[in-house]
């Protein structure tokens, strides 16, 4: 329910411009999004009892109140001043109940082994991945732009609930992605676009490639989730249309197919 195979999105605003979009996160019905919001509360309470725990462990001084559990909280943002709104947020969460009883049964446990339990419970509830989108913006005479997204709670893609290709025109998210990895290839970088085939394995995957001019190493489309080949040879299709429509003196370099011969090379 939370995740699916990859599968694909398309968005073509013009003839010159196609974007082809990869993700394995399923359409956003609202049991979908009830969901994925509980997993992002649940997260963020995980995260706040992390934090609370280790600032009650090392930097709660009983015998020193804080000074600034007086100044309203209203004014810290407007201030701006973020070390103490974080720090008055920490003194109340401390002083709650729920506080109180995280610090009395983590007391057995020495400073180190706190340290360590509180820094991986934060890790995980910060960056587990849910979903994985990546997508290749076409731009006819411009260039190619790759991108990759991963998401600790969700990933920013087309919302399609009726599980058509076809994009909304706008994108959700509950709680932030990591950075985004991009790369734009100009037009006249672009030697070739290319369908390869690879063993990984024991099955043979197909996958698209850019051949850029000048470098030794070949550009992989859609590199993490590595989708189908009937995903792979639609996204192909697309983008020789899209770069090469109607550009008689354009020769592709692997035949009608793209097939560039590297058939036994194996991927980790």
């Amino acid at each position: 329910m939370l995740t699916t195979a990859p599968h694909l999105y398309l968005r073509r605003p013009s003839p010159t411009t196609a974007e082809f979009t990869v993700t394995t996160c399923p359409p956003l019905t609202i049991p979908l999004r009830i969901c994925l919001l509980t997993i992002s509360l649940l997260r963020a309470a995980i995260f706040a009892a992390a934090i609370t725990t280790i600032y009650s462990r090392f930097f709660h001084e009983p015998s020193h109140p804080s000074p600034i559990t007086s100044v309203p909280v209203a004014d810290l943002l407007y201030q701006g001043d973020l070390l103490l709104l974080a720090s008055h947020l920490l003194q109340a969460l401390h002083s709650s109940p729920p506080g109180q009883f995280l610090a009395s049964i983590t007391q057995p446990l020495s400073n180190s082994g706190l340290a360590v339990i509180a820094s991986v419970i934060t890790y995980f509830s910060l960056f587990t991945q849910l979903h994985t989108t990546e997508s290749l913006l076409v731009l006819r005479g411009l260039g190619i732009q790759t991108s990759t997204s991963s998401s600790s709670f969700s990933s920013p893609i087309p919302n399609t609930s009726d599980g058509s290709n076809r994009w909304r025109g706008w994108k959700w998210w509950f709680w932030g992605t990591t950075p985004t990895k991009t790369r734009f290839i100009p037009t006249e970088k672009i030697r070739d676009v290319l369908i390869n085939e690879a063993f990984r394995g024991f099955e043979v995957r197909y996958y698209l490639i850019v051949i850029v001019e000048g470098e030794e190493d070949i550009v992989v489309v859609f590199p993490r989730l590595l989708p189908g080949r009937k995903i792979v040879e639609e996204v192909w299709r697309g983008v020789r249309g899209c770069l090469y429509e109607g550009d008689p003196n354009h020769q592709s370099l692997g035949g009608s197919w793209g097939q560039t011969g590297t058939i036994g090379r194996k991927d980790n």
